[in-house]
Formats: structure tokens, C-alpha cells, sequence
């Protein structure tokens, strides 16, 4: 049956939201060039289907106007655990509604499931693709808190924070959204299909261009953008103070929708794009519960309660022995190196006999340079 012939209620992706992402894919070059000056791309992608043409296609402006009148494209029969779902149907994410968001998304997963996870509270995590030790943890604590609260937790697939965000709302019993920079059978790279296996088994990846389509490097960006726009909260975690690093912020700034950021190691230069950040005003939290602090006062479905913050590991700290607890708050503080915790006092067994414990509950984890790290924010 073709798509205009579909109930609106049901998932499915009508035929106009189907030809305006094969348009993207057939000016992925031209939107490629256009990548360079990020604010010029997402203007692009609030166009019109004929206005972008005009804009972009250049010589090809005559060829690509006559395969897109003439595209036809009936939709396929829904697949239990695949689908798509447009603005033009019922349970479309509301979020995407602004000028620039995606018209369509193709979903594995489901797009019924969907439907579900962005009916809940989402956050979007964003940060840098080569965080550090602490970056990781920050990420990983943040995403659990969050995923065991009952927020859905958005990313990319990228490395670094993205990927440890969604590993750990796995970890947690959540479900995460994976927003790809392609088309979803050619842009998860092999070293991730594990990953992407099981998220989708239990959340979803998503993109707005075909199946096959690359994506190039401008495909990034135009996700980058979904990422943030599905979520009323943004948590920059780990950043440089580049373009690229903190494209995802800059986003949600100029869409309106709350930034915050996780303060790092004032000599690290990963830290100085999420301080430059809180400089400018986003907000500052340390851990889940911050985050959902901010979430749900800023938050305008205000009919929804709070739920209890998953403190499982924060309720571990109010539990532990006063020697242990100590500890884990001068590791917290910088004396993260047994050396460190044995310069002024303290008997060198008795601390690596803690740390291990610590280690053992899963409130210490170690990175380089036998440094340890908390893998959960301190409660304050």
C-alpha cells in the first residue's frame, strides 16, 4: 500500500518525507562543501526541498529537479524490530519540530520503540571522540544515574563520550538513542557493531538519510543537531575548546534548549571547551543527580513527577565505612595515586587494602599511570 494511503496514526514514513531524504542523499556532496561553515549547514537543512535544491545543486540544479519530481516510493512493510516514522505521523518525536530537524527517521530498533523512549525525559550527552580516563568516568556515571532513573539517554555513535554514555545505560538496565551520520547499514564501523547490536536490542539508532547513504562528514554535524534537539537537556561532559568538540552545545544553545557542563581538570585541555562553556553561562552539574535536578525543574512536562534518582552507587557512599569514605573523597579531591595517599601519613598496606575494596564495590576504577578515578560523583 503506498504511504499516503497509511493512517497517520500509524508508525510509517509517508512519501514526501521519503523523497526529501533521498534529496539529502543526492546532495551529500554539495552539503559536504557546505560543512565547513556549520552555521551555513544547519541553514541549509531548514530549507525546502526546492529552495535547497536551488541553493546547493548547482549544475546538477536541472538532473536532480527531474529525478525528484519523478521519485516514487511506496513504503515497506513495518519489520518488527526496523521501521521509520515522519513528521507527518503520530508519535513523531515533538521535539523535531523546529525548521532544521529531520523531516524523517529511519529506525532500528523499532519505530514504535521509538515512540516510547522519547515519550520519556531524554538527555543528550556530547563530548569529545578522545576523552580522557575521567571523561570516560564522568560519562559512564552521568549515562547509569540517568538510564537507571528512567531518562533515555541521546548520543552519537562516535568515540569517546558517546559510546561510553550508551555502554553504560546499557549497563544500568536502560535504553539509549544512537543518532548515526549515515544510513543505518553502512555507518556503524565494525569495531562498534557489538555495541550497536545490543542497543538496539534494547534502544534504538536512528537516521534521517537512506539506508545506504554515507553520510560523509557533513552527516556528522546534521546528527550532532538530532542529537540535541530530541533532548530538553544537553550534558557537555569532556571538550577542547573547538569547533568540533563543542558543536553539539553550540547547537542547543541557538535552539533555546538548556546546556550544562561537567567541570574537568583546570590543566587539562580537554577541559577547556566545557569551561569556556560554563564561562558563558551553561549550567554546572557534578553527577546524575544534578542533572536531573535540572531536568526536571527546566523541563515543561511538568505534570510528570521526578522520579527517585538511581542512587545506587551515591547510596553506596552514605554506607561505607568512615576509612573508606575518606579515602574515596581524597581520591575525589586529586590523591589519586596511592603515592599520593601515603606522602603525608598513613600505612601503605592499610590504603591499597581500601582502594582495593573500593575498587571491588565498583566506586574506584583505574586509569593511566596507576591512577585512580571515582566512577561515580561524590554526593554533596
Amino acid at each position: 500500500m503506498s504511504s499516503s494511503g497509511r493512517d497517520r496514526g500509524t508508525p510509517g514514513a509517508c512519501a514526501i518525507c521519503r523523497r526529501r531524504s533521498w534529496l539529502l542523499s543526492a546532495l551529500s556532496g554539495p552539503l559536504d562543501f557546505c560543512a565547513r561553515d556549520r552555521g551555513r549547514l544547519i541553514e541549509l537543512l531548514a530549507l525546502a526541498d526546492d529552495e535547497l535544491l536551488r541553493a546547493v545543486a548547482g549544475r546538477r540544479a536541472r538532473e536532480l529537479k527531474s529525478r525528484y519530481e519523478r521519485f516514487q516510493a511506496d513504503e515497506p512493510a513495518p519489520e518488527e524490530n526496523a521501521g521509520a516514522i515522519c513528521r507527518h505521523r503520530r508519535g513523531y518525536p515533538p521535539s523535531l519540530r523546529g525548521p532544521a530537524a529531520p523531516h524523517m527517521l529511519s529506525v532500528a530498533g523499532g519505530a514504535r520503540r521509538l515512540v516510547k523512549l522519547t515519550g520519556a525525559p531524554v538527555v543528550s550527552i556530547v563530548g569529545s571522540t578522545v576523552a580522557s580516563d575521567y571523561g570516560i568516568q564522568m560519562a559512564r556515571s552521568l549515562a547509569r544515574g540517568l538510564a537507571a532513573s528512567g531518562v533515555t539517554v541521546a548520543a552519537s555513535l562516535a568515540d569517546g563520550i558517546a559510546v561510553a554514555a550508551h555502554a553504560a545505560a546499557l549497563d544500568a538496565g536502560g535504553a539509549s538513542i544512537a543518532v548515526m551520520g549515515g544510513g543505518l547499514e553502512v555507518s556503524c564501523p565494525a569495531r562498534r557493531r557489538s555495541l550497536y547490536e545490543q542497543l538496539t536490542r534494547a534502544g534504538c539508532a536512528i537516521s534521517e538519510l537512506p539506508a545506504d547513504c554515507g553520510g560523509r562528514r557533513w552527516g556528522q554535524l546534521a546528527a550532532e543537531r538530532i542529537v540535541v534537539e530530541l533532548a530538553s537537556l544537553t550534558v557537555l561532559v569532556e571538550a577542547d575548546d573547538t569547533e568540533g568538540d563543542l558543536a553539539g552545545a553550540r547547537i542547543a544553545q541557538a535552539l533555546g534548549r538548556t546546556v550544562a557542563a561537567i567541570p574537568g581538570r583546570v590543566t587539562s585541555p580537554l577541559s577547556r571547551g566545557t569551561h569556556a562553556l560554563l564561562i558563558d553561562g551553561a549550567k554546572l552539574i557534578r553527577g546524575p543527580r544534578d542533572a536531573l535536578e535540572l531536568l526536571y525543574t527546566h523541563d515543561a512536562r511538568t505534570d510528570q513527577p521526578a522520579p527517585q534518582a538511581a542512587a545506587g552507587a551515591l547510596q553506596a557512599h552514605t554506607n561505607l565505612a568512615p576509612r573508606l569514605a575518606a579515602l574515596l573523597e581524597r581520591v575525589g579531591a586529586g590523591d589519586d595515586t596511592p603515592d599520593k595517599l601515603t606522602r603525608d601519613r598513613g600505612d601503605c598496606a592499610e590504603v591499597l587494602l581500601a582502594l582495593s575494596e573500593l575498587e571491588l564495590m565498583g566506586l574506584l576504577a583505574r586509569g593511566d599511570g596507576g591512577r585512580y578515578l571515582p566512577r561515580d560523583a561524590l554526593p554533596t
